[in-house]
């Protein structure tokens, strides 16, 4: 059966996605704040109301999924930030005054946040209701209408997403278009008025590429090789447990994982004995499919791996410790998985040499730095985000800008910041009856042509 077949939304194509929101911004103008807040909470109110209903669908999706996982990091991260949007709105759509220089006084200027109109976003598959409807948030908030197409790979949860966009928002103000690659080209290819992608780096280009042809402007979240640094003022168990953690949840399929542990002044065998100490091992979720699995067994090869516990049925995976060259595709490719490596590293500087000859990722974690060395790793690296102390958890954060720079994308999504990536900043001027400035309308005469020459000294 056909996702169309199974939503009421009426699941269409881009194009036409697209033109019936445009007819409907056309007859009913941008929603007012009123109407805004009202669409955040009932948007926060159905994805409560379905949260079981999500959580099925994801276990279901992957083979199995964490319900604890689906209910906290999809459903209730994004029902928290529309609560948190909702209660911020009127504040972050209010006109900011705008300096106005001397020779212009006693004009008046300000900066105006206003919908740019439809907005159209790609999820993946790892958080299928997070990354589809976290950036939805961002977009009603801002007074926009949306365009969602979810993930192919999780249709379950794509239908569920179809639905609760229906019944919380109407098809005046959201649709939901699915299919696969092809489709998301199509999509990537319309002429939206913002667009945000969540995805992998080398997809993430190609939906640049797509997008310039229209001048969309774009927010890509995408990812990279997210380093952990234990530095040697690090207590191992604390630190271990906490990368575990970050591994685990999802079985390491987040975009901010720790990827790799760069370990300063410890060893490889004692930071191990630590892993095992604290008896984080067999993640709740499945690797999605056999393609990821068969990705991950391509990244770890010739690597010496050393599992933490055995393999469940199915594709759940036990959290793995690894070790490999530097060279080698474990070491140089996101591994987005349960596979951790290890590196060790002689100094702090040798850790953000490792770090900065890479693509800059969405985050850096530390664990142990004093001031001067979370001070070292701000000033010799570029990211996302640095996070003393734990994994992932920051994402949670609903009022925290979220994500990347250079190959781990551009844009913010989440929080005010996020209301402003989908908001067109338009400037408001009112000029007074006189100003100093009008000294100088033409015809120019010797007065504008002396006090020019001073001014330029």
């Amino acid at each position: 059966m056909s996702l169309a077949a199974q939503s009421p939304v009426g699941i269409t194509a881009p194009a036409e996605a697209l033109a019936a929101l445009r007819a409907a911004e056309a007859r009913d103008g941008a929603p007012d704040l009123a109407r805004r807040r009202d669409l955040l909470a009932r948007l926060a109110a159905e994805l409560k109301r379905r949260a079981e209903d999500f959580a099925t669908a994801a276990a279901a999706d992957f083979g199995a999924r964490s319900r604890i996982e689906t209910l906290l990091a999809d459903v209730l991260l994004v029902a928290d930030a529309a609560v948190h949007a909702r209660r911020k709105l009127r504040r972050w759509a209010r006109p900011r005054r705008a300096g106005v220089p001397y020779p212009f006084w006693p004009a008046r200027a300000v900066l105006e946040p206003v919908p740019k109109g439809v907005v159209g976003i790609m999820a993946p598959w790892n958080y299928p209701v997070q990354l589809a409807l976290a950036p939805a948030v961002d977009a009603i908030a801002a007074g926009n209408r949306i365009v969602v197409k979810p993930s192919e790979h999780a249709p379950r949860c794509a239908v569920l997403i179809a639905e609760a966009l229906a019944a919380a928002l109407g098809p005046d103000m959201a649709r939901c278009v699915a299919g696969d690659a092809a489709v998301a080209a199509d999509f990537a290819a319309q002429p939206w008025d913002h667009l945000v992608f969540t995805g992998g780096t080398a997809t993430g280009r190609r939906v640049a590429l797509a997008a310039a042809a229209n001048l969309t402007p774009v927010t890509l979240e995408l990812g990279g090789k997210c380093a952990a640094i234990v530095l040697p003022g690090a207590d191992l168990v604390p630190a271990a447990r906490a990368i575990l953690v970050g591994k685990a949840l999802n079985a390491g399929q987040t975009c901010v994982a720790p990827d790799t542990v760069l370990l300063v002044g410890h060893g490889v065998d004692a930071f191990t004995a630590a892993c095992r100490a604290v008896g984080i091992a067999l993640p709740e979720t499945a690797v999605l499919d056999d393609a990821q699995a068969a990705r991950l067994d391509r990244l770890a090869a010739g690597a010496v791996l050393v599992p933490l516990g055995a393999d469940a049925p199915g594709r759940r995976r036990a959290i793995a410790l690894a070790t490999a060259p530097d060279d080698a595709p474990l070491m140089t490719e996101e591994v987005f998985g349960p596979i951790l490596p290890l590196r060790p590293c002689a100094t702090l500087d040798d850790a953000i040499a490792w770090i900065a000859a890479r693509p800059p990722a969405l985050a850096i974690y530390l664990f142990g730095a004093t001031a001067a060395e979370e001070a070292a790793v701000a000033a010799g690296t570029r990211s996302g985000a640095i996070v003393q102390g734990r994994c992932v958890e920051h994402v949670g954060f609903t009022d925290l800008a979220f994500g990347g720079v250079g190959a781990s994308g551009h844009g913010r999504t989440h929080g005010e910041e996020g209301f402003r990536a989908v908001s067109n900043l338009r400037a408001r001027v009112r000029h007074g009856r006189f100003s100093l400035a009008r000294m100088f309308d033409p015809p120019h005469g010797s007065l504008a042509d002396r006090i020019t020459k001073r001014l330029l000294r």
